[in-house]
C-alpha cells in the first residue's frame, strides 16, 4: 500500500527516504504529516535539548499562579504563563 518517498530535509537540504514501513507507523499514530528532517537532523535537534550527562535540561522559572519556583522543560518567555506541575494538572 506504502512506497518509498524522497523527501528534502528542511534543515540541511540532503535526501532522504521516508520508507513504506515509517509512512505505515506514522498512519497507524494517527500523524498527518510527513517528517521534515532526516534522521541526523532530527538526532541533532532531540540531543540539543540535551545536557552533557544525556538528561533533558531544564529550566527554572516561577510559577504563574502559585508563585513557587519550580522546573520547566523549556526555556520560559515572559509574554507567557509558566506553571509548576502541581498547577498545571490543576489547570488542565
Amino acid at each position: 500500500m506504502y512506497t518509498d518517498k524522497t523527501l528534502v530535509c528542511k534543515e540541511c537540504g540532503k535526501d532522504f527516504t521516508f520508507t513504506a514501513n515509517e509512512q505505515e507507523f506514522y498512519a497507524e499514530k494517527g500523524f498527518t504529516n510527513e517528517p521534515q528532517r532526516c534522521k541526523e537532523c532530527r538526532t541533532a535537534r532531540k540531543n540539543a535539548s540535551r545536557d552533557s550527562d544525556g538528561s533533558r535540561k531544564m529550566y527554572t522559572a516561577v510559577c504563574s499562579e502559585c508563585g513557587k519556583e519550580c522546573k520547566v522543560p523549556f526555556e520560559p518567555h515572559t509574554d507567557r504563563p509558566v506553571f509548576c506541575s502541581d498547577c498545571f494538572r490543576k489547570n488542565k
